[in-house]
C-alpha cells in the first residue's frame, strides 16, 4: 500500500498569467505558497477476490472492470497514462473541501501520479510530478486549467514560479531573511465562504477574455515580480503587500464575469472594514476560500466580523507531494 500526502496552496499574485493561452505568447509569473492542509491518497493492489478489477472511493464509490469505465476524470486520465497490470483500490480523503480554490484538483492529480508510480517501485521528482500533472490535466483530460496549481502541489514551499514563452516553467523558492517567513505566515487568514464551484467554468471565461484583458494580465504579472522583490528584501513592506493584494483582487474581478458575487463582495468588504490590508478569493473565482492579509493584532476583529464563516488555521511553506506510507505485499 502507498499513501501520498500532497499540499493545498494559497496563490498571492499573478493568477491568470499561468494559463498557456497567455504565457506561451506573453510569459507569466506567480507568487504563492503551500499550506499545511493536504490531499491524501491511498493506493493498494486489489486482492483478486472480487467481481470488479478496480475500486475508487471518493465522494462516490466506483467498482469497475476496466479503466475506460471510470467516471472520475483525473483517476481515469492518470490510470490511462500510468496503467497497472493488476487491480487497484484507491481511497481519497482530504483536510479541506474540494472545489474551494486551494488547488485541490491538481493536488489530487499530483498525489495519484506519485502513488501509482510508487506502487510500481518508481520514485518521482517534484519536477516530473508537476509537469506530468499539467500534461494530464490539460492534454489528456482536456481541462481548461492553468499551470500553477500542479507546480505548488509537486514542489511545495513559498516560491516565485515563472512561465516562459517557450513552455519552460522555472520554480524559484523565495529566500527570505530570518523571521520574515514567519511574519508573512502570521499575516494570512483563511475563511471558507461556504460556496463551492467548478474552477474550469470560470477559467474558460478568463481564457476566452485573454485578448481583451491584456493590460490587466500584464499588471498582474508585474505584481508577482514586485512581490518577489518585496518579500526578499531586508525589511519587507508588508503593508504594501496588503495594498497590492487589494489592487490585484479588483483587477482579477475584471478578468471574467462570475469571478465574484454580491455575497463574496460583502465578505471581502467586512474583512477590510475589520482591519485587513487586502485579500482575495482564492482560485479562479466564484466561491471557495477567501484569504485576508492583516496584521496579527486585528485578526480577532476580522474573525468576529466573519463569525458566520469557518476560519481555518494554517501555516505556509509545507513541503510538496510525498509518499508517507509504503508497505509491500503480494496476494500471489
Amino acid at each position: 500500500m502507498i499513501i501520498t500526502r500532497t499540499p493545498f496552496r494559497v496563490s498571492l499574485f499573478g493568477g491568470g498569467t499561468d494559463y498557456p493561452a497567455w504565457y506561451l505568447e506573453h510569459g507569466g509569473a506567480v507568487v504563492g505558497t503551500t499550506i499545511d492542509k493536504y490531499c491524501y491518497l491511498s493506493v493498494r493492489k486489489l486482492p483478486p477476490f472480487f467481481e470488479h478489477k478496480h475500486r475508487i472511493v471518493y465522494s462516490k464509490i466506483e467498482n469497475v472492470s476496466d479503466i475506460s469505465e471510470i467516471t472520475h476524470p483525473a483517476v481515469r486520465g492518470v490510470m490511462q497514462e500510468h496503467p497497472v497490470e493488476h487491480g487497484v483500490e484507491i481511497h481519497h480523503f482530504s483536510d479541506l473541501p474540494a472545489r474551494s480554490g486551494l488547488g485541490s484538483s491538481s493536488a489530487f492529480t499530483v498525489g495519484l501520479v506519485n502513488a501509482l508510480r510508487g506502487l510500481d517501485g518508481k520514485i518521482s521528482s517534484a519536477h516530473y510530478l508537476g509537469l506530468e500533472a499539467i500534461r494530464i490535466e490539460q492534454e489528456v483530460i482536456g481541462e481548461k486549467v492553468g499551470s500553477q496549481d500542479q507546480i505548488w502541489a509537486a514542489h511545495g514551499g513559498t516560491a516565485f514560479v515563472e512561465f516562459n514563452q517557450n513552455g519552460r516553467i522555472d520554480v524559484n523558492k523565495l529566500i527570505m531573511r530570518p523571521g520574515n517567513h514567519s511574519f508573512l505566515n502570521d499575516h494570512i487568514l483563511l475563511f471558507f465562504t461556504g460556496f463551492t464551484r467548478i474552477a474550469e467554468t470560470i477559467a474558460v471565461k478568463q481564457i476566452d477574455n485573454v485578448k481583451k484583458k491584456q493590460q490587466q494580465l500584464r499588471t498582474l504579472h508585474q505584481m508577482a515580480v514586485e512581490a518577489r522583490s518585496i518579500l526578499q528584501s531586508k525589511s519587507p513592506e508588508f503593508a504594501h503587500i496588503g495594498q497590492m493584494l487589494d489592487d490585484a483582487w479588483h483587477l482579477k474581478r475584471e478578468l471574467a464575469e462570475g469571478v465574484s458575487t454580491p455575497a463574496i463582495d460583502e465578505i471581502y468588504a467586512a474583512g477590510i472594514k475589520a482591519g485587513a490590508l487586502g485579500g482575495k478569493l482564492l482560485g479562479a473565482g466564484g466561491g471557495g476560500f477567501m484569504m485576508f492579509f492583516a496584521p496579527p493584532e486585528v485578526h480577532e476583529n476580522i474573525r468576529k466580523a466573519l463569525s458566520k464563516l469557518i476560519h481555518v488555521n494554517c501555516n505556509i511553506g509545507s513541503e510538496g507531494s510525498k509518499v508517507v506510507t509504503y508497505e509491500h505485499y503480494d496476494y500471489e
